[in-house]
């Protein structure tokens, strides 16, 4: 690391958003040994981690669990409700949404995007304009990212479904939960989503490789004449061995032992507990990001993400080398920027594990390296951060108190 040495002391900052860093009870389950995948225990284990990741979802229906990461649950909800040549309709709002679409083209669809500049989620007035004009109701899915992690910015999926309602269209929502799931609230019942797709390596607080479908009834019924070709990621099969607690596959044993204590943390904490300490985190980041004099990627308020904050350097200055000299100095990553902001923004993570020290942590190794990288800030970042968390703390024993 710095001044030469050798050997990086101390724990490495991740500041990535996602994966996030793995707590000590998850890693300890995770280190358990290999059971039979044919044998009453791992039944056990495994109805335990479905049942287990419907109250995460908040759904009755069932959640089906992939031994893949995200890209292969996207592939999943393609694959399991469409046919080749069906229209999708898709909003552009940052790099994710950008593979999602290229995965439709290469399955044989016809994704058509409605265009952003990045710095928004959805805009459900747009969805419903674009709806109302297919009066053949030829478009066939929906799919929006809940929350994008390349930019930072949350779409309100509840008003997405309100807005496919208003155009009276009979397309299925589909949703992007990986970077939201577990850390902001979602409703899959209540919103009216058709298929959720999740990752375990986020808010579950889990190693890359595990993901999911939560499915609807509608999207079962859209199952049975979904055209295109489909095996490992197709769902009946996945739903009729998992109601017996089993997979048709191998599955990752080691993953469903970590996913089952993941689960009961959060429920230890509280979920709606969990949704707040990523609110306060984030806000305090955005904070920090603004008393610095920096501008965020994500303009909008009502779009700003509880877990991840891109913020954008001035002109002249480019982030990646400001995330290697970062990663040189003081030991941290930061999540690296796409698109038509390449090298003009660094995104602070704050999701999974994290709490306020750990945060406060990070921005101030963040307002360290703005300054050995010489890029133009005011001082301040970490102490805004400071005085509005404590401001929440202060708040909450107030109303405790009265």
């Amino acid at each position: 690391m710095a001044q030469n040495s050798t050997r990086p002391v101390g724990r490495h900052f991740l500041q990535i958003p996602g994966p996030s860093p793995l707590p000590d009870r998850v890693m300890r389950a995770i280190d358990n040994p290999i059971i039979d995948h044919r044998g009453p225990e791992f039944a056990k284990l495994a109805k335990r981690c479905f049942d287990g990741i419907k109250t995460i979802f908040k759904t009755t229906n069932p959640v089906i669990i992939y031994t893949a990461t995200g890209t292969g649950a996207w592939e999943a909800a393609l694959v399991n409700t469409l046919s080749p040549g069906d229209r999708v309709l898709m909003a552009e709002t940052g790099q994710f949404s950008s593979l999602w679409k290229k995965m439709a083209e290469n399955l044989g669809l016809k994704p058509e995007f409605i265009p952003t500049d990045w710095r928004t989620g959805a805009d459900p007035s747009a969805v419903e304009a674009y709806l109302r004009k297919d009066t053949n109701k030829e478009i066939k899915a929906v799919c929006v990212l809940h929350n994008e992690t390349s930019t930072g910015c949350l779409t309100s999926i509840k008003d997405i479904r309100k807005a496919i309602d208003a155009a009276g269209h009979p397309a299925l929502l589909m949703v992007d939960t990986i970077s939201s799931l577990a850390s902001a609230d979602y409703r899959h019942d209540e919103w009216g989503v058709d298929v959720s797709v999740g990752g375990a390596q986020k808010g579950l607080m889990l190693p890359p490789g595990m993901s999911f479908n939560a499915v609807s009834d509608k999207a079962l019924a859209a199952n049975k004449t979904a055209k295109l070709p489909k095996s490992f990621f197709s769902w009946q099969e996945m739903i009729n061995m998992g109601k017996q607690g089993f997979f048709p596959y191998t599955p990752a044993t080691q993953m469903l032992y970590g996913l089952a204590v993941g689960i009961d943390m959060l429920h230890e904490e509280g979920l709606d507990n969990v949704f707040a300490r990523h609110d306060r985190l984030g806000e305090a980041t955005r904070r920090a990001a603004r008393a610095w004099g920096l501008d965020i990627l994500c303009k909008d308020p009502k779009f700003h993400s509880p877990t991840i904050t891109a913020v954008l350097l001035p002109e002249g200055h480019n982030a990646d080398q400001f995330r290697s000299l970062a990663l040189e100095h003081f030991n941290i990553s930061y999540g690296a920027s796409f698109g038509p902001y390449a090298g003009k923004y660094f995104r602070i993570g704050h999701l999974g594990d994290i709490n306020e020290g750990t945060l406060i942590g990070a921005l101030g190794i963040t307002e360290m390296a703005l300054g050995v990288a010489g890029i133009p800030h005011k001082k301040g970042g970490v102490q805004a951060a400071m005085d509005y968390l404590v401001s929440t703390h202060t708040g909450a024993k107030r109303a405790a108190a009265e």
